[in-house]
Formats: C-alpha cells, structure tokens, sequence
C-alpha cells in the first residue's frame, strides 16, 4: 500500500520545524532492545520537550517537529514486532511511555498514546492478514497514525460498490491527523448506521481537507480540529474485520467478544497521560519551590526557607502519595492488558466478555482516580509554589489546562456511575463506544 502523491488541499497553519529536532536522528537511530531502554528513552524525549514546553504551547503551531522527535526516538514502533523494525514491548510499557513522554509535554503525550492506539486498531478489529499487514507498513515506514474517530456522531457516512468502501462527510474532532502518514477513518453505513466501519488510509489526499480549527484551552498543539472527509474510498480488503464477500463484518472477527477491547485500551491510554501529565506538574513545582519560593514571613512560627514550611511539606506529600497510588493503579490496569492480549490474541475466540467487563472496571477505577487526583494537583500546585508563580512566562497553567480539556472527553461521572453498579450488582458495563 503506497502513499500517494496527492496535494493537500488545506492550507496549514504555520508548524514548528523539524530541523529543530534533526541531531536526535542519528543520536537516538540505535532502538533500545528493553522495558527499561525503552522508558529511558521515553525520559530523554521529555526531557527535549520540557525544555522550552511552555513556549512552544503559547506559540501553538503545528506540531510537525515534534512528531519528527518521536519518529527519531523510535517510540511510534514500541509496540511492533521485531521483524519489522519495531521493539515488541507490551502495552504494560508503551502506557508507561505515554506517561513519561506526557510528563515533559502533554500535547505530545497524547500525540504518541493515539498513534500507539490508532497504529494497534487493526490487532482488536481487524482479521489476521489486516493486523500484519499494516502493522508491517507503520513499523518498516515510521509512520505516524492520527485519526478522524468519533463515533458519538455519525457524521461520516459510508457508501460502497463492488470493490471499495467510500467515506463522504465530517469529524469535529482528529487528533494528530493533520500531522500524520495514515489516517484512522471510522464510519457508519448510509443505510445502516449501527454499522460502522475502520479502515486505514493514507492522509495525504485532497479529499481530506482539515480546518486546523483547534484553539482550546488546552493540549494545543494536539492538532485536535475538525475535518472534511470527501470520496475517500479503500479495497474491501481495508474494511478492518470485514467479509469481503459478503460486505458483511466477519462473525469470526467482529461477532465475538474480542473486539471489544478497543475501548479499555482506549480509556487507558487517556489515563496514562492524565497521570503523566499531572507527574509532571508536580515535578515542576517541585523545582519551583526548591528554587523561587519564598517562606511566609508573617505565619508566626516562620521559616527561613519555603521547603521549611509545615503547609507546603504537608501538601506535596499528600500530592505525592496520591499520585504513587494512582501509578500503582495504573500499572496494574497495564499488567492485566498485558495477560489479556497474550492469552488472547492468537485465541481471540476464546475471550470471555467477563474478563473483558472486569478489566473494562479495572480501567473505568484508573480513569476516576486519574482525573480527580490530575484536576487536584495540577491546580493545588499554586497553593505551594506561591503567587510568582502564576506568571505567564512560568508557564505552570499549562498542565491544569492540558488535563482539563481532555477529562472532559467523556463525563467521569458515568465512570462512577458505572464503578458503582459493579460494585453494588457485580453488573459488568454493556460494551459501547465509551465503556
């Protein structure tokens, strides 16, 4: 499957340069061969964001050189297997990745954490020959996968012959695509919209005009905006766990309980970088306080030093436990993804839905802890870092920013609700887009 040389007929924003980043090609071209190689390497690149995070969020560009940062990192291939160049660690170790990239720049966390999900979607619905295929194409190119997936609105239909699937219409939401090699396209069929359909497509085509409309609060440079979607037509060989015969989806594939898996893996993926992201805020005011924070001097009992100041031990230490047992939450939630696919993902018949509904209660547990403990710190930080530190050119906002935009992806609130029925009714979630 060859990328097509096919203009792009939106006209993008200006982008960061990827020269910026061009010495990291050759410093970082030998992989790591380990779990700990890789999340070192993980390190290294958030140690390269952080360095100017704050700016380049207020410049909010196209973040073009920052996806060369990670395709010079090898971490867009963590996940692939060996024999295409990829490093064929566990989902236990790209979450951890995600976190540590997130905790130098949360836009390029979730950058990563999407392509690792969108470059994976064919291994959860899509047959044998689908998953090998591209999972052969991403590795051996280093391509970067974003996606135009939104099944909350069934704004892209999908229209069909003999030989083709055909996608006409509009997302409002497509994170990473502007800057990516292939596109994650999700549907639904003209005529039976509980019908939906994945396939994987190359992103530079005229058909696919992005609006570069994302200017949110947070994650700005995410490239989160809306797209149109105009004749942007795959082989039935592309519909991701579909009968090419029949123009039906394979009962084999889609008609077991395996698929399902897509959205834990998902929610995961959004916990990881919430947790990253509000490690790294904590890291950072760590630096903050140790360095600028002065002691208050009118307390009564004062200190010569802020690190000195009952309050401010007090509250980091709190932070810090939460967020160790948030870590621990969620390593737990990554080890069990870990069983699952290795038992699974050459059984996939085999699957029991309840294995999947506990883990999908396992990760739904992550993602409530992760957003309240995210939410606390990244806005309780001020309270220990002091009134300079609200300084624009601090840059300490970002991290509240970053995590509150996306906790607001799907409500939390029906996390809880759903964590209390399972524990009241030991009732399992009916799977659906969000559970």
């Amino acid at each position: 499957m060859a990328t097509p040389v096919v203009p792009v007929i939106s006209q993008a924003p200006s982008a960061t340069d990827p020269a910026v980043y061009a010495e990291y090609e050759s410093k970082w071209a030998t992989y790591p061969t380990d779990a700990q190689g890789w999340l070192e390497r993980a390190r290294e690149v958030a140690g390269v964001l952080s360095v100017d995070a704050a700016a380049r969020e207020k410049a909010n560009k196209s973040p073009k050189a920052e996806v060369a940062l990670l395709k010079h990192s090898g971490l867009l291939k963590v996940l692939g297997p060996k024999k295409y160049g990829g490093g064929e660690q566990p989902w236990s170790v790209g979450y951890k990745v995600i976190r540590e990239v997130a905790k130098g720049d949360g836009s390029i966390g979730m950058l990563l954490g999407y392509h690792l999900l969108w470059s994976r979607t064919a291994h959860v619905v899509g047959n044998d020959e689908q998953a090998e295929r591209f999972q052969k194409l991403i590795i051996e190119n280093n391509y970067y996968v974003g996606g135009a997936v939104n099944p909350r609105d069934n704004d892209l239909k999908i229209t069909y012959d003999d030989s083709n699937i055909i996608y006409n219409g509009f997302k409002n939401f497509t994170t990473g695509a502007a800057v990516s090699d292939l596109i994650v396209l999700e549907g639904a069929i003209h005529d039976r919209p509980e019908e939906h359909i994945f396939a994987i497509v190359p992103t530079a085509q005229a058909g696919i005009q992005f609006h570069y409309n994302w200017d949110n609060v947070g994650l700005r440079l995410t490239e989160s905006g809306s797209a149109k979607i105009e004749g942007i037509s795959a082989p039935w060989t592309d519909a991701l766990g579909w009968d090419v015969a029949t123009k039906k989806p394979d009962p084999a594939v889609l008609g077991i309980s395996f698929p399902a898996l897509l959205l834990p893996t998902i929610q995961l993926v959004f916990s990881n970088f919430y947790l990253g992201i509000a490690l790294g805020a904590l890291d950072f005011a760590k630096k903050y306080t140790t360095t600028s924070t002065r002691a208050w001097p009118y307390g009564g009992d004062n200190k010569e030093k802020a690190t000195d100041e009952f309050y401010i031990l007090s509250t980091y230490g709190n932070f810090f436990a939460h967020l160790r047992a948030a870590e621990a939450l969620a390593n737990q939630a990554g080890a069990e993804a870990d069983r699952i696919y290795g038992t699974y993902q050459n059984n996939r018949a085999a699957f029991p839905i309840e294995e999947r509904g506990e883990w999908a209660e396992l990760v739904a547990s992550v993602k409530v802890v992760t957003t309240d403990v995210g939410l606390r710190v990244t806005a309780g930080v001020f309270e220990v870092t002091g009134s300079r530190a609200t300084a624009s050119k601090v840059g300490l906002d970002r991290f509240w920013r970053d995590i509150r935009t996306h906790t607001l992806h799907d409500p939390v609130a029906y996390k809880n609700r759903e964590l209390g029925r399972y524990f009241l009714l030991r009732e399992h979630p009916e799977p659906t887009w969000y559970t």
